[in-house]
């Protein structure tokens, strides 16, 4: 959990203190306000403490059965702040894939400079339709969240157009096991390591390979995306983390460059793409 994270919770649990102490029939106990509540004291003390999130209705019960039903407001706009660093994908994904993809789209739309790392599959930036379907379709299985990935996969290309924008550059480093992975059709894995090939020659891409014989001065850990050395975007198995905090993106930043240093690039790079195409072909 990241430390901006847990430090807005605190920030909303201490917010909640202040209410039941300052409620305006006298100052209410955990036990108190849990009867009136209906919910169990832990709770109670779990909110205040920082130790769960709460959800707009708890907010609302909250400022209401301290009679102060006004601060339901702000105290949405405290979560609504924390749900801008992590992001669930329980409700991220609700409407399914492309509302997160349409969210990407606008980050892109506003940064120029890009710096991507990814160990696991090919960047979303460099997927063609058919690897890209068969991700969606593999993590809505997953999360349990509707299926749309024609719609998502239409929202991925479009944000795609920015490969051929002059004014932007990515700087992208995979890890060679995400081009051996078997996460679609190896039919569909091999168009997609003659496209990855190709983006090697871009003008805007600067595209680094990992391979598996380098040395890595630090594990080849969870992808991420440094947007204009502003804001990260890390996934994780149950939400994505939008990070701002100066001193947390420099700590990416710092990952990235280190990570850096085990890619090849360029003849090199082609070469591992290669081997993983011919390896696949010989299945």
């Amino acid at each position: 959990m990241s430390t901006d994270y847990q430090q807005a919770r605190e920030t909303l649990g201490l917010r909640l203190r202040e209410l039941r102490i300052n409620a305006p029939g006298g100052r209410l106990t955990g036990t108190e306000l849990a009867v009136r509540t209906g919910w169990a004291q832990s709770k109670i003390s779990r909110l205040e403490r920082g130790q769960q999130t709460a959800t707009q209705e708890d907010l609302e019960a909250f400022a209401k059965e301290t009679g102060q039903p006004e601060a339901a407001d702000e105290l949405k706009g405290m979560l609504r702040g924390i749900e801008s660093q992590i992001r669930p994908w329980r409700r991220q994904l609700a409407g399914g894939h492309r509302a997160v993809q349409n969210a990407h789209n606008a980050e892109h739309a506003s940064a120029s400079l890009f710096r991507g790392w990814e160990p696991a599959m090919v960047m979303g930036i460099l997927q063609t339709p058919d690897y890209a379907r068969a991700i969606f379709n593999r993590y809505a299985e997953l999360q349990g969240t509707p299926r749309d990935a024609d719609a998502a996969v239409r929202s991925r290309v479009k944000r795609q157009e920015a490969l051929y924008d002059s004014t932007k550059r990515f700087h992208i480093i995979m890890w060679e096991a995400a081009l051996r992975a078997l996460v679609c059709p190896p039919s569909v894995l091999a168009a997609q390591l003659d496209r990855l090939a190709g983006a090697v020659g871009l003008d805007t891409v600067e595209l680094g390979i990992i391979p598996f014989s380098a040395s890595l001065k630090i594990p080849a850990s969870t992808a991420f995306w440094v947007y204009d050395d502003r804001r990260v975007i890390v996934e994780t198995w149950h939400a994505e983390l939008w990070i701002d905090e100066p001193v947390n993106v420099r700590t990416y930043l710092r990952t990235w460059a280190t990570l850096r240093e085990s890619a090849v690039y360029g003849a090199d790079a082609h070469n591992i793409i290669n081997a993983s195409r011919r390896a696949l072909t010989a299945r």
